[in-house]
């Protein structure tokens, strides 16, 4: 079953800062295989090979784009049909009442109009946004620093473990955070 609202982040947990993308994807593809479960990765700007070496699965929200954009072109279109052939029919010039070509358009319209409104619902919806409860962990995240943090676990979290793993990985920086 998929998992649709996310559960809220932890606010406990141990985080280190990074100057270069090289070096979070090495750390990132290490965090794993030490048994480390949830980390995340923060990042300015998307480090291709992130996402793979954290182990984060890929998103639904593209099939609710696509399922939602070919109803939205599937609604338009039998809407012109049933406004033009069935409920005002109204011959004009003498062309046919279900003219796919001239409704083609509005067709396609529809399909982005639905399809993207429910891309936005569906992506806030899985990003948990908008989520006030979260610190800001550094401010330079958005600038120019790399990090990655390791949440606490639920039964056999050791914060000196952590901290000494991610110290291994050469960073700027190691942090505990105590949300």
């Amino acid at each position: 079953m998929i998992n649709l609202f996310r559960d809220p982040p932890p606010l406990r947990g141990v985080l280190a800062l990074y100057d270069n993308p090289e070096s979070l994807l090495q750390a990132a593809a290490r965090v794993r295989e030490h048994g480390f479960k949830g980390a995340d990765a923060y990042t300015p700007y998307a480090v291709h090979g992130l996402s793979e070496a954290l182990g984060i699965k890929k998103s639904w929200v593209p099939y609710v784009t696509l399922v939602m954009g070919l109803s939205g072109a599937v609604f338009g279109l039998l809407f012109q049909i049933w406004t033009s052939a069935i409920d005002w029919p109204i011959n004009v010039g003498g062309k046919p009442f279900v003219s796919l070509p001239a409704f083609i358009p509005v067709t396609f319209e529809a399909g982005v109009l639905l399809g993207g409104t429910t891309t936005l619902a569906a992506l806030l919806l899985a990003c948990g946004l908008p989520d006030f409860r979260t610190p800001i962990l550094d401010r330079d995240l958005t600038n120019d620093r790399f990090a990655l943090f390791i949440p606490e676990g639920r039964h056999d979290w050791n914060e000196t473990r952590a901290v000494e793993f991610l110290k291994s990985t050469n960073p700027l920086d190691v942090r505990v955070i105590r949300g």
